[in-house]
Parts: structure tokens; sequence; C-alpha cells
């Protein structure tokens, strides 16, 4: 039997490193292949695509496996970034980690993976998959606390369908000491944090750049004025740091945001009382079922309305047009519009759909 070409995907981090070295050693011919979504235009800025890509052929080099580079910074602009801006623009708080891997991830990068011979794709991702029958199912990493089938909840079918993910049955600090064992570059090497392309930057100062920042009134839920915010893109639901409000009531309990006025750029403030930020269910729009959508129209399961959340018991009904409303079990905290719920069960991510709003 011939052997099976798997492209890649290598970020110069440790754990596509550690997929690449993993499938070299089950016998796969492995090509390496970088992506590059966003130029470069700050000589300080965190998005180190140079840096990377050596940690790249370093690693690509030890393994003596043929790696590429390939610029998706002009279909990034277009299907992510705008998105992005757009989202920030209607006063929400948008995931663009997750468009990044329905749009750009296993999107062109598989078709530029096909056109250089793969029969297969891996990522570095902390996830499952199954191949069944000719569906495609997503399931939960073994290391519960790092699994990022979250991030992964709008791909289709089509995109699962020829997909590894070689680090599934590991956790963390498995993949770190494999790297170590094996002389990898990239073994120590710090985790990513944030948005990609924003990366250790200072995030207003970078939003600024790309959108207007319009100040305006902070206002308490009794509508006394307590401050000024910079402009309401730079808040989101919930948070308690960067209000500068402290004193303003005494010491005892924190200010946070509560609401969001686009219309007359008003930002809301509870002091001490969360019940404000408190719903007990939120209305979805754009829903991907994976493999397929249940039969029934309600159903029950569990649910994640941000990636480091424990998934919550929900009812789910679903409304015309491919959304959904969600009902949740016990009241949520700051669930909020512009970010995705996704939908669960013991073992498999069932998909998911952008939160709207909440009631």
């Amino acid at each position: 039997m011939p052997q099976k070409t798997v492209v890649v995907g290598m970020s110069g981090g440790v754990d596509s490193s550690v997929a690449a070295l993993l499938l070299k050693n089950q016998g796969y011919r492995v090509v390496g292949l970088f992506m590059k979504n966003w130029e470069e235009s700050d000589e300080n800025g965190a998005c180190t695509a140079e840096e990377d890509f050596e940690d790249v052929k370093r690693v690509s080099g030890l393994l003596n496996i043929p790696y590429y580079s390939v610029n998706f910074s002009k279909e990034y602009m277009e299907r992510v970034f705008s998105y992005f801006l757009a989202e920030y623009r209607a006063g929400r708080t948008p995931n663009p980690d997750v468009l990044c891997n329905r749009e750009i991830k296993f999107g062109p990068f598989k078709q530029y993976a096909k056109a250089l011979g793969a029969d297969l794709i891996a990522t570095g991702h902390y996830c499952k998959i199954s191949h069944e029958n000719g569906l495609h199912r997503l399931l939960k990493a073994k290391d519960q606390g790092k699994d990022q089938t979250y991030f992964l909840n709008q791909l289709t079918q089509e995109q699962l369908d020829g997909v590894l993910f070689p680090l599934s049955d590991l956790e963390k600090g498995e993949v770190r000491k494999i790297a170590e064992q094996n002389g990898l570059s990239t073994a120590r090497k710090k985790d990513s944090t944030g948005i990609c392309f924003i990366g250790e930057r200072n995030f207003r100062k970078f939003l600024r750049e790309y959108l207007p920042a319009r100040p305006g009134k902070i206002l308490s839920l009794e509508g006394e004025e307590v401050g000024e915010h910079l402009g309401l893109m730079y808040y989101t639901l919930g948070q308690r740091r960067g209000l500068e409000l402290g004193g303003k009531k005494g010491e005892e309990g924190r200010w946070f945001v509560v609401k969001k006025d686009l219309a007359n750029n008003i930002l809301y403030v509870s002091h001490g009382d969360e019940t404000p930020l408190f719903s007990k269910g939120c209305r979805v729009s754009g829903m991907n079922f994976i493999p397929a959508p249940p039969e029934k129209r309600e159903f029950s399961c569990t649910a994640k309305f941000r990636y480091r959340q424990e998934e919550q018991s929900v009812e789910v009904r679903l409304t015309e047009n491919g959304g959904a409303e969600i009902f949740f079990g016990e009241p949520q905290r700051a669930v909020t519009p512009g970010q995705f719920a996704v939908l669960y069960d013991e073992t498999a991510c069932l998909g998911g759909g952008v939160i709207e709003e909440t009631f």
C-alpha cells in the first residue's frame, strides 16, 4: 500500500511540531505548511511570523520533512478581520479564532494542501475525530483542560473529511515532554495567547488604528453618571478591570459592565450587584451541526458560552432560519452577543452558533 501524504499545519509552536513528529513516526509522508495570515506592519508587533517560520524550518530540518510557507493575508483580511471589525463596530465581542478555523485553516489551507499532494491534513488542535460510514464526528480531547472543540464548532462535514488530530490522546505536559525528548526547538516555547494578529500588543491601541474611538458617558443602572468610557468597543459584558471607577461608592464591591447602549453611546455599569448580568437563555443564529442536524426540533444537551467554561445543562429549541433558542438549566453570567454557544453531549461537540441576544 502506497505511503499516504499528510500536510501538517505548522505554526512554529510545540503542538504542531509534535503533531508532525508523531505522524512521521506512524509512517506517513509528512509535509509541513506554515500559514502567514497577517501582514506585520509594526516592527514591534507581536505576531512574529518570521520568527515562527524559523522554528518551522528548524523542526522540519530535524524531522527531515519538506516544508512550505503560504500567505493567506488577503483571505484573512476579507473573511475574518473584516468580520472582526464589523462586530466591534456593532458593539459586540466576536471570536475571530472560530472564524479563522472555518474560513482559513480548514478552507484555503486545506485546498492548498491538496495541491501539494495531501491525502490527509493534520493540525495540533487538542481534540479527537472519528470517520465512520461517511460521517465525521468531532470528539472531545483527552486533556479536558485543553480541549479545543469550542473553536472548531463551525466546521462542515466536507472540512472535517480527511482530517487528523494527532494530539487527541495527549495532555499538554506529555506533548512538551515528547518535544524535549526528541530535541525539538519548540519544546519550551511559550504558548501563544490572545488573537494571533494582536498577540501581546495593547488591544485598545491596536483597535484604535482601525476603528475611531467614541468616548461617552458611563452610567449606573439608576441613571447616575459615574465616569467616562473610551469607546464602547473596548468593553465587554462582565468586565471589571479598566473601568477606572474605584472609590466611587467606597471600597465595598466592584464595578462591572452590564450593558451597552450603542444608539446613545452609553456604557452601563453595576456596583456589587451582579444579578443584571445573569440570563435564563439566549437566541443563537447560524447553527452548524456536526455531523448533521438532530431529528428533533427540541432536545437536551450541554453547552459552553465561552471557551474556558464548564459545560452547562441546557434545553435547545430550533427556530426558523437556522437559529435556536437555548434555555439554561441554571442562570448564566455574562453570556455575550458575538461569542459562540457551542453544544455538547458526553463525548462529542455537536456544533454551535453565534449568540445574538440573551433573555
